[in-house]
Parts: C-alpha cells; structure tokens; sequence
C-alpha cells in the first residue's frame, strides 16, 4: 500500500466540511491509516512550508494555518496514492477546479482552498514523518 498525506485546512474544519471531504477518499476506495485534529503552530508550519519561505504570501499562508484547528489525515491506498488525491483536490484556484473536486465543488477562495495534499511520493513521505512519526511512512 502507499500513503500520502492530507490536511484538511482551517477554513474546512470552520466550514464543517472535514466529514465530506475525507467521505470522499473513502467513497474512491481509499483507507484513513491515521488521523488528528491540531492547531499547527509557527514551528511545524515553517518546516512543512521551508520552500515557499520568503515568498511574498508565505506569512498570509502561516497565519491561515495557524488561526485555527486543522485535521491532519494519512491516507493510504495503491500505487501513487498522492496522485490520486491530488486529482480529487482540483486545481488550487476554486475557481478552476473542475465540478466533481473537492474545491470545485466546496471552495470559493484561492487563498483558503479547504486542502493540501503531498505533491509526490517524496513530499508525502517527508510529509507524514513530519506530522506523524517515521513508524507510518
């Protein structure tokens, strides 16, 4: 099996979308392997984002992930199960996301857009140890 990793965002867990979200990997046949609710602080954010340290929406992005309680998920399926994921996300912006995606179908703002999901295999390995310990990588 392959994991990867999701983070159901601030303004999903405020919206009350977090049921709807994770039904839906499980609707598409994939397993929640972990799953925690936490408020992230600056620390833990500012490794998950190292690479868009410095950029100019870096500091509006830690401070949406840090306002309040995220649910931190593991889930776990065959082959490229990020890739998976990442497809049922929808683009970043809502408002290019396809019907059928999470965001085209719930979000409406590029700047809170209800969910991340690791990029790749590596990102999602990295990810999980992050969150979650080396024992679920």
């Amino acid at each position: 099996m392959d994991r990867t990793l999701v983070i159901c965002k601030p303004d999903a867990v405020e919206r009350g979308l977090v049921g709807e979200i994770l039904a839906r990997f499980e609707r598409k046949g994939l397993t929640l392997a972990a799953l925690a609710m936490r408020t992230l602080d600056r620390a833990i954010l500012a490794r998950h984002y190292a690479e868009h340290e410095g950029k100019p929406f870096y500091d509006d992005l830690v401070a949406f992930m840090s306002r309040g309680p995220v649910v931190v998920a593991v889930v776990e399926g065959p082959a490229d199960t990020w890739r998976v994921v990442r497809d049922m996300m929808g683009s970043t912006n809502p408002l290019e996301a396809a019907p059928g995606t999470i965001r085209g179908d719930l979000g409406v703002l590029v700047t809170e857009n209800l969910i991340h999901g690791s990029d790749s295999a590596e990102s999602a390995a990295r990810e999980i140890a992050l969150f979650f310990g080396d024992e679920l990588v």
